[in-house]
């Protein structure tokens, strides 16, 4: 079962709206590729920021948190659907599904450094703010809702992950639309972690599947989307298939030649009923870490026979981590919907050209035309083997 994807909105570092995004996409703009200094000690790192003035949440402290308000910010632009989509089938029968990996821990660590200083916790602390069913829990809150609601944390996957889950709902009858996406906000935790493990970028902004690439690029931003059973505004983009496997190889490398990821890939050509060479564009989910980019690669080679056109947009947002799977998604998406892309664009891929001879060859697009867009599969992996892949396209 397809399921449409209904409604968009988004924000990240590209920009605050579906139109300023799909533009920066085709140009490969990286205005939001900003550093930081001292988030991580002593160190001066490039991470994808969102830029925009978020809505407050001051008259509601239990939600106040900048991934509530990246969240936010995104349900706004799709209010008016989500809101007509409550007075078609009531309250009980939306459900939410919503990715993260941070939910409010950049409050959490603000808040414990102030208990450190003064041996208290300031009076807008709340251990709630942190879990990770918070976005599910504001979002249900917010429009007042009584279907299912709750959050996937499955690390960079998790995005993608509760748009499967959102799917699942919709087969399993069990609602008739789904407010489903993911969120996360920059925080010194998540740098400081990622730093730990030496996997960031420590020369400037990361080089997916280049020969010098040296690791990643933090960001934050949010995507949700209004999926629903049938179509209820004049968007006919649809989840065709989706696909998911874990490996288990190990706690934070993936399976070096890949297997994992080209079963996650090959799951969702079986669920769309599509075969490879259907495919027009993959979003590769390209970190710009030595391990990642090379086992992608040879996933790749596994399902497809040929090269086929895909890019990895982390240079131009960062990774999202538990945004990252929806992100993307909604990068298709965009690629998909003639409004945002009369000129039947693809997203940029930005590196040094500097290919590494020691993977698969893999058609990076490094200049823009204009594309036979139908099926689009977008790609997410993440730590401990978990692995999956999403297929976009329009159905009539």
């Amino acid at each position: 079962m397809s399921a449409y994807l209904s409604a968009l909105g988004l924000n990240c570092a590209l920009g605050a709206d579906k139109a300023t995004v799909a533009q920066g996409l085709w140009q490969g703009a990286q205005h939001g590729m900003l550093p930081v200094e001292n988030w991580v000690p002593e160190k001066c790192l490039i991470v994808g920021q969102v830029l925009a003035e978020l809505p407050s949440l001051e008259h509601l402290p239990l939600f106040n948190t900048r991934n509530n308000r990246l969240l936010l910010q995104a349900l706004l632009q799709i209010d008016s659907q989500i809101q007509h989509a409550i007075s078609l089938w009531g309250a009980q029968r939306i459900a939410v599904v919503m990715g993260t990996s941070t939910s409010g821990i950049h409050e959490a660590g603000l808040h414990i450094a102030s208990y450190q200083q003064q041996g208290q916790l300031p009076k807008t602390y709340d251990y709630h703010q942190q879990m990770l069913v918070d976005p599910a829990r504001f979002i249900s809150h917010h429009y007042a809702l009584h279907g299912p609601s709750f959050s996937v944390s499955t690390a960079c996957t998790s995005g993608a992950r509760a748009l499967i889950s959102a799917k699942s709902l919709l087969a399993a009858d069990l609602c008739d639309a789904v407010i489903c996406g993911g969120v996360d906000s920059l925080c010194r935790l998540t740098l400081n972690g990622f730093y730990s493990l030496e996997a960031l970028s420590t020369t400037g902004i990361c080089n997916p599947f280049s020969a010098n690439r040296n690791g990643i690029n933090i960001g934050e931003g949010a995507a949700v989307f209004l999926m629903t059973k049938t179509p209820v505004t004049e968007s006919s983009i649809s989840l065709l298939g989706a696909g998911a496997s874990s490996d288990a190889y190990h706690i934070s490398a993936p399976e070096p030649n890949g297997k994992g990821a080209a079963l996650a890939m090959q799951h969702a050509l079986q669920d769309a009923q599509l075969t490879a060479p259907e495919i027009s564009y993959i979003n590769l989910h390209g970190t710009a870490t030595t391990h990642n980019d090379a086992m992608e690669s040879r996933a790749l080679q596994q399902v497809f026979a040929q090269p086929m056109l895909c890019s990895s947009t982390k240079a131009l947002t960062g990774h999202t981590l538990g945004a990252a799977g929806a992100l993307e998604a909604a990068f298709c998406w965009l690629s998909l919907a003639e409004k945002y892309n009369p000129n039947r664009a693809l997203p940029m891929h930005k590196w040094d050209g500097q290919a590494d001879s020691s993977m698969p060859p893999i058609a990076l697009i490094e200049e823009q035309n204009s594309y036979q867009l139908d099926c689009l599969m977008s790609n997410s992996f993440a730590f401990g083997g978990n692995n999956t892949s999403l297929i976009l396209g329009v159905r009539p």
